[in-house]
């Protein structure tokens, strides 16, 4: 899938294989937190299309320490839904069970990347254009250029003192 160049559209390129091995060993090691990316299967078939999830970005920017949550899903399973239904799957899951910095999930993408955009609006997460950011690691790509989208969350310490 990493390799996929319809997948990667909106990355730099395509990752070679050592290159997707090692993005996913840091999916198993970030689970070490307490969450992570979930392998995302189809129900009805039982087949592998994507994952899904939060992870924690390991650059500085004017809105780090964050945690975000994205997707990445194999070309046939595009436009079913799949990563919205997932999406609001996994904020309900991250509600209960992550403490998130300033009271916020984050989301980000190239600002071209029309389809995650949309899950990310589907989602209810807003973006402010002062928010945009050139991504630190990727100073030389012309994608470079990055659209921010924030979803406000309650910690869970305010949702446990709410039942009190």
């Amino acid at each position: 899938m990493n390799g996929d160049p319809r997948v990667t559209k909106y990355f730099p390129s395509p990752l070679t294989p050592s290159e997707s091995d090692a993005l996913m060993d840091r999916i198993v090691d970030d689970w070490r937190r307490g969450y992570g990316l979930w392998a995302v299967q189809r129900r009805d078939e039982g087949d592998f299309i994507g994952f899904l999830g939060f992870s924690q970005p390991r650059w500085q920017s004017h809105f780090t320490p964050c945690i975000e949550i994205g997707w990445r899903l194999v070309p046939t399973s595009w436009n079913q839904g799949f990563a919205t239904e997932g999406a609001f799957a996994a904020v309900s899951w991250g509600r209960a069970n992550i403490e998130f910095p300033r009271n916020e999930i984050v989301s980000f993408t190239t600002t071209v990347n029309i389809p995650s955009r949309r899950v990310m609006e589907k989602l209810g997460m807003t973006h402010d254009e002062a928010d945009d950011f050139d991504h630190p690691l990727l100073p030389d790509w012309d994608g470079r250029r990055h659209v921010l989208y924030r979803l406000a969350v309650s910690s869970r310490r305010e949702e446990s003192s709410d039942v009190l």
